[in-house]
């Protein structure tokens, strides 16, 4: 009987050794429910240039290591040597190898490939998996049934999977010890093609609780007689929902970790892996505090991973900012905005014990608001897509060499090489970065904002960037000294480009097109997805942590850009316009005060079409090349103020103006750019001041009465609530040689907590809140008024009105001078 093939998407997936052989588990959710796939007798390979084959064999014959097989293949690496692949059937034989071989100073190429990436990604298989092989259901009375597909084959999906996955958003509420007083579980699941599944449709709320059943709590809430009996109920409701995914809070190195120890200080196995098993942890290599989870057939988000993974920036991603900000509402819980840590837990803790219907409420909205805000945010949608464009793992942070080993790697071993190793490219070069244009200071009007659209992800299709294109195009160059070439093409730092012989334009150029069709169907997640993983490629080879990082690739692609805006500056000012600033991929052009905001609109386009037109003429006819560089009118500013640097003296008369610091009136609204009202580390007195002067003065309205009236209330105490400076403490407070304001402030409050006998709780990683007073820094929760005004009104007041006033004739001393008093 013929097996019938099926599709699911990836959840996890794991190498082991069983026995002599290598196992590779794959999980997946398909139309039917999760299924195990199970792939046996998988041999993991690493690769050895022919010239050292011989004492490699023999290093490992004498130290006892099995080689199922080794052989001369159809392969190369970049410095044109043929190789060998050294096959093993376990893991264990394969690191023994590795290291034996190493220690004897003999390369191995991609020995860092894990066996289950490696059968993956030689397939092209991302997350979308057709598959057949001998199914069976495995029923478990510690877990919900499964099926489990043995001697699996696998190839790659036709199509993109259309798999909805099911999450579950936990969330627990514990003391200051640790002990467990609830865990809050929530959904609100749509039915799909998911035909197995125990959550029903609509929403699913659960309070786990402690404590004897109340009278009038709501049935949601779920009694239990201790601790103990709270962790069984909890594996219990993790079976009988079966989500695909659990999402929360900070879940993993909080929520998860504290369950896990919970556990196993009560001697119970942590069985919410979809066969009953345990989670496997695992440390972050860069970070000894993060840890890794991983959960047969299940996955676990992390709502502040993927925000930022996602690019999503905010001053602080507590969850109570991060809903406010997004959703305009926050967790319920009496205590101000204000409240310390302490002051939480001290209304959490009251709450358990003579309040658990509250406690329930607030344990479940928190639930509630990691679910809405991965609803809102799209966060689920965007780590599927990425999974199906990359092959990375849908929980993996960051990963953005990952994905480009993924994508590329089966595409160069087609080609005949194999991957460099780590430092394969290190050399003496340095890429610049981006160009940023010297500015030219000034309050203006009518400035025309003008990007290239993706700037380095075109230069890479336009010029033909690629790690393997760059050998080929060495390899082809000749003695000839003419830019054009019939086979290569000219790069940067004596860089050659292979016309023909590339894969990352081509790579590009299909996220490009899908990136297209996301916007024409308004998929923001997709396109954001497409978006961050395309411009991650620039970073990828100018990264020492990648493979295949060149400074001459990252090199040819930032010294292009500059050669790119400093050519297209100077076709602008053939037109008799002033380009006042550059950055990146962003040309600012001044075009006069005179014209209209229709007639800026106008010229606005006039300019992205004649920019395009020279772009694509100069890169025929001097290139011979396609051109895919493309100029955007963005922004039409009315107002718009360049400032100068601050504290810099006049060069040759002239103002020196900043960079990456300026604030512009488009369409009715302010547009600030680094710029106090952007950054955290200032006052909000100086953002509230700083819109107000700048909506007065781009809409030509008097001036120094706000600027006097300010001043005089801060003296007077008024804004008090406003004069907070808040800072992260980057480092640890015994490595900061000189003593910063935010440092002297931690090291007070630790030593007032110390001197109640409490744990100082400002570190690394730590915010602190303080204020200048008349006497010294103090943090906030010390503070006793006496506030140094002078000081803010010096240096949050005076340096932002500095920015601007001069430009309109006018001096912050001398406004201030005229006292003018409305007291």
């Amino acid at each position: 009987m013929q097996q019938q093939i099926e599709n699911g998407f990836l959840l996890t997936r794991q190498a082991k050794d069983r026995g002599n052989s290598l196992q590779i588990t794959l999980w997946l959710k398909t139309a039917f429910g999760a299924k195990k796939l199970i792939i046996d007798n998988e041999l993991t390979v690493f690769f050895v240039e022919e010239q050292q084959v011989a004492q490699a064999e023999q290093l490992l014959q004498q130290q006892g290591i099995f080689l199922v097989k080794q052989q001369l293949l159809a392969l190369k690496t970049f410095g044109q040597q043929s190789v060998h692949g050294f096959y093993f059937n376990t893991l264990g034989q394969f690191y023994r190898a590795r290291d034996c071989l190493k220690s004897a100073q003999i390369k191995c190429y991609e020995d860092d490939i894990r066996p289950d990436d490696r059968y993956l990604m030689e397939r092209f298989i991302t997350s979308d998996i057709d598959f057949i092989g001998d199914s069976q259901t495995i029923a478990n009375f510690d877990c919900v049934s499964f099926d489990r597909v043995n001697q699996a084959k696998c190839k790659v999906s036709a199509e993109k999977s259309v798999i909805v996955l099911s999450m579950l958003s936990l969330d627990i509420e514990c003391s200051m010890a640790g002990e467990l007083y609830s865990i809050g579980l929530y959904s609100k699941n749509k039915s799909a093609n998911n035909k197995r599944s125990n959550i029903d449709e609509g929403e699913l709320k659960r309070v786990l609780m402690i404590g004897e059943p109340q009278a009038g709590a709501d049935s949601y809430i779920v009694w239990l007689e201790d601790e103990k009996q709270l962790l069984i109920e909890l594996i219990k409701q993790v079976s009988l929902i079966d989500a695909d995914i659990f999402i929360g809070w900070n879940v993993i190195n909080f929520d998860f970790r504290l369950l896990q120890k919970r556990m196993d200080l009560h001697g119970i196995k942590f069985a919410i892996g979809r066969d009953g098993s345990a989670p496997r942890w695992r440390k972050n290599n860069n970070n000894t505090d993060q840890m890794f989870i991983e959960i047969a057939g299940r996955v676990v988000l992390d709502g502040i991973d993927l925000l930022k993974t996602a690019t999503y920036s905010f001053p602080s991603f507590s969850l109570d900012n991060v809903a406010n900000t997004l959703l305009g509402i926050g967790k319920k819980i009496k205590s101000t905005a204000n409240s310390t840590p302490e002051s939480r837990i001290a209304e959490i803790n009251h709450n358990f014990n003579h309040d658990k219907a509250a406690l329930a409420v607030y344990n479940l909205e928190d639930c509630r608001l990691v679910w809405l805000i991965f609803e809102k945010t799209q966060l689920l949608e965007f780590a599927q897509l990425r999974a199906q464009l990359t092959g990375l793992a849908i929980d993996r942070i960051g990963g953005s060499v990952a994905a480009f080993t993924n994508l590329y790697l089966p595409k160069l071993h087609r080609s005949g090489y194999v991957a460099p190793n780590m430092g394969d490219g290190e050399s003496d070069l340095i890429s610049p970065g981006g160009y940023v244009m010297d500015s030219i200071p000034g309050l203006y009007e009518n400035i025309l904002v003008l990007d290239f659209k993706s700037l380095y992800p075109s230069i890479i299709r336009s010029f033909k960037i690629d790690p393997m294109g760059l050998i080929e195009g060495m390899n082809e160059k000749t003695v000839e000294t003419a830019q054009i070439s019939d086979k290569y093409i000219s790069g940067f730092d004596g860089a050659c480009f292979s016309r023909e012989k590339h894969f990352l334009p081509d790579i590009i150029t299909s996220l490009w097109l899908e990136r297209d069709k996301a916007k024409l169907q308004k998929n923001a997640a997709l396109s954001q997805a497409i978006k961050i993983i395309m411009n991650s490629f620039y970073g990828v080879l100018g990264s020492t942590g990648c493979r295949f990082f060149d400074p001459r690739l990252s090199g040819s692609i930032t010294k292009r850009s500059h050669e790119i805006l400093k050519t297209t500056k100077s076709w602008i000012e053939t037109k008799g316009y002033r380009v006042i600033y550059g950055d990146t991929d962003s040309i600012f052009v001044h075009v006069g005060s005179e014209q209209s905001l229709a007639q800026s609109k106008v010229l606005g386009n006039e300019l992205q079409h004649f920019i395009n037109k020279k772009w694509r003429q100069y890169l025929n006819e001097k290139l011979a090349l396609d051109c895919y560089l493309e100029i955007e009118f963005e922004t039409h500013f009315t107002k718009f103020l360049m400032p100068t640097i601050r504290g810099q003296d006049a060069v040759k008369g002239q103002k020196v103006g900043t960079k990456k610091r300026y604030v512009g009136l488009s369409e009715g609204k302010l547009i600030f750019k680094g710029l106090e009202t952007v950054r955290s580390d200032w006052t909000q007195i100086s953002k509230v001041f700083q819109q107000e002067l700048f909506r007065l003065i781009f809409n030509d309205l008097p001036v120094d009465e706000y600027i006097c009236t300010t001043v005089n209330e801060i003296k007077a105490g008024v804004h008090d609530g406003q004069l907070i400076y808040m800072k992260k403490i980057r480092r640890k407070l015994e490595d900061y040689v000189n003593t910063p304001p935010h440092i002297k402030a931690c090291l007070i409050a630790n030593k007032a907590l110390m001197d109640l006998g409490r744990k100082p709780k400002y570190r690394k990683g730590s915010k602190i809140e303080y204020v200048m007073t008349l006497n010294s820094v103090m943090p906030v929760e010390l503070s006793k008024g006496n506030l140094d005004y002078e000081h803010y009104i010096d240096k949050q007041i005076k340096p932002i009105a500095d920015d601007v006033l001069p430009f309109i004739g006018k001096s912050f001393e001398i406004i201030v001078s005229k006292q003018i008093n409305l007291f």
